[in-house]
Order: structure tokens, then sequence, then C-alpha cells
């Protein structure tokens, strides 16, 4: 026999969930106290107001505490909730301004939002080399541009403008490549036109075949978010675009996920100008170039250093140093685990000053 549920009607659990929600805006209001304080001691002190360590011990920790207990919420949904509550946090703290590869609702934009949240104010630009410019001139405290992709590979001019910008990466995220399908048509029948990027279309073949989109006309433009903006001027169109962008001009989708190849991700790294502390579990990425390195086995006795301190690496990419003398010179993008303070890696570099560049240190993402 099913046991009697404390909610008999629809009218007892909305009540109960108005008090758990009056319950949940008094502890809220009580946490953005406390975070009012720790702004104010961070402004005295200079400490910096994103601290992506300290929001993952926190997320581990509620995660372990929800599992423990029985809770409904598993890590994706704590997740979920967190990052938001930090995000208005940190603009009650300080406010926040992040700069993004634009244009407004890409991938890099969705990206942003969600690790900075809805509060955060967004500066769209239209080149990676303007989000570095930005972050330098402190016209933005955070910057999030794509450094790789499952597919197209490394973003070179992420990297080239790292080996030479005083900005650090101050953390990671992996992000799932997914499009949907959007329009303000009643229904399927009415879209007479689609618009998205050229590489939208070709990405989702299977599903404008399987739903009898192949020969209606396909109209190519700049940005999925243009397509959005677009679509969202006249009912019998469509666009093919992110989430974000179908959320932001208000065209409902129709379809979600729609790509023909599920497992196409973006790695984002969010810049700025300060130093993560130790977290335990942490990447750093450096720029090596070697001074001996026409000399054969001049990298492997480098990485061999690595193996002797027991520190895996993760990456490694060549790039051309584009040095005005020219030749065939370049330098190593590495990625490693560990954080740059460990005693172990400050073995390593010391053995190669002068030849290292350290981007940066902070969590690992999860991909």
């Amino acid at each position: 026999m099913k046991a009697k549920s404390r909610w008999e009607t629809l009218q007892d659990c909305r009540d109960a969930i108005d008090t758990i929600d009056n319950e949940m805006l008094e502890l809220l209001n009580k946490r953005m106290e406390v975070v009012e304080r720790v702004g104010e001691i961070k402004n005295d002190t200079g400490g910096a107001i994103y601290r992506p360590e300290r929001e993952k011990a926190i997320i581990e920790r509620l995660t372990q505490m929800s599992q423990e207990s029985g809770g409904v919420l598993n890590k994706s949904a704590i997740e979920a909730i967190f990052l938001e509550i930090f995000a208005v946090a940190r603009n009650l703290e300080l406010p926040e301004r992040i700069a993004y590869l634009g244009p407004e609702g890409s991938f890099t934009h969705q990206a942003a939002e969600s690790r900075f949240g809805a509060m955060s104010d967004y500066l769209s630009l239209n080149s990676i080399e303007a989000v570095f410019t930005t972050l330098e001139s402190k016209r933005a405290k955070f910057g999030v541009v794509p450094i790789e992709n499952s597919r197209d590979g490394i973003v070179g001019e992420t990297l080239d403008l790292l080996s030479k910008s005083s900005v650090k990466i101050v953390a990671e995220l992996y992000m799932p490549i997914h499009v949907a399908f959007a329009t303000k048509a009643k229904n399927i029948e009415s879209v007479t036109k689609i618009y998205s990027k050229d590489k939208g279309f070709g990405q989702t073949r299977k599903f404008l075949s399987e739903h009898g989109f192949a020969n209606i006309e396909q109209i190519p433009v700049e940005s999925t978010a243009k397509a959005a903006i677009l679509a969202a001027e006249d009912e019998n169109a469509a666009a093919i675009c992110s989430h974000i962008a179908a959320k932001l001009y208000g065209v409902p989708t129709m379809f979600e996920n729609i790509e023909d190849e599920s497992d196409n991700a973006t790695r984002f790294i969010i810049l700025s100008d300060f130093k993560n502390g130790i977290s335990g579990e942490d990447k750093t990425s450096i720029l090596v170039r070697l001074k001996d390195a026409v000399e054969a086995g001049a990298l492997v006795h480098f990485l061999q250093d690595f193996d002797a301190q027991k520190i895996n690496l993760s990456k490694i990419e060549s790039r051309p140093s584009k040095d005005k003398d020219g030749g065939f010179d370049y330098w190593f993008y590495i990625d490693f685990f560990g954080h740059i303070d460990e005693e172990r890696i400050q073995k390593v570099l010391a053995k190669h000053e002068g030849e290292v560049t350290w981007l940066g240190s902070y969590v690992k993402g999860e991909d």
C-alpha cells in the first residue's frame, strides 16, 4: 500500500513550496550579508573576487552531503543552482564586467554566462585580440575565449596572444556544442526558410533531411546569433543557433540538440590578472621555448624532468614562434596537472629559467 503523503492536494504542495521559498530567501539574504563583508575584507587586502578553487570545493562538499543524505539533487543540479548564487554573490562584492568573443548569443557568450550568471555586465567583442586588449587596459576584469575544439583542434590565435600578454588563465571550462532549431512558426510545416552560419547547415544535414528541410531555402548569415535575430522577425523563418541565442532573442526552441554528431565540445578559458591558490586539483599551462631546441633530444630531455618529478602532462602542442628573424623556430604549449607553486614543479622550472612562460594555474575543468 502506498504511503500517505504529507501533501494531499495540489494546493498543499503549493503552500509547502511557498513556505520553503520564503525560508530559502531568508537564508540567501543572510548569505549575501556575509558576502558583503567578504567584499569589504577583500577590498582592504586586494584579494581576488573570483576564486574557482573555493567554488569547486563548495560544490564538492554539497554534492557529497546530498548523496549521503539521500537527496534528490545530483552534482549537475547543485552546480547549476550554486554557480548562479556564486555569480550573484560576486556582483554584490564587486560588479563584474566580462569581455568575450562575440557576437551576443555566441557559444562563447553561453560559456561566459554559465560561469558568471545573468547579473554580470557582458561586453561582446569582435575578436580574440580585442578581448586581450580590453583586459590589459582594465576595461574588463575577466575575459572568455575558446582555446581548443575537440574536432578543429587548438585555437592558434589564443595561444599566440597568451605568449605575449600579461593576463593569465584563471579557469577553464569544457562545453558541449549543441545547436537548436528555433522558430516562431506554429508548426513545422509553416517554416519556409532557415537561417544559420554556413557551418551550422553542414553540422545538421541529417536533421534537415529527416524533417523534410533539405529543399527549403537555407540562408547563410555571419553568425548563429544573427540567424536568431532574423528568425525573431519572421514567423515563417527558423534559425539553427545556440540555445542562448534562441533565448536571448525570444525565439521558441522547437527541437534541441539537432547536430549530426553529439561529441563536439569546446574548451574555453577564463582570463584575468590574478593568481589562484592551490586547490589540490589544478592544471597549469606554460609555453616553452628551449634554448638548445636545435640539438637532438632537447625536448625529450625537458620532458624527462617532468617525468622525474612524477608530473603528468595532459597536452603538448607546437606553435611557430613568429619571430621577426624568420626561420623555423617553435614554441611548445604544454598543459600539466599541478600548480605552479608546488615544490616539485618549481624544481623543474628552476632548471629551465628563461625558457618557460607561465600562462596560469587553475582548477582543472571536467571534460
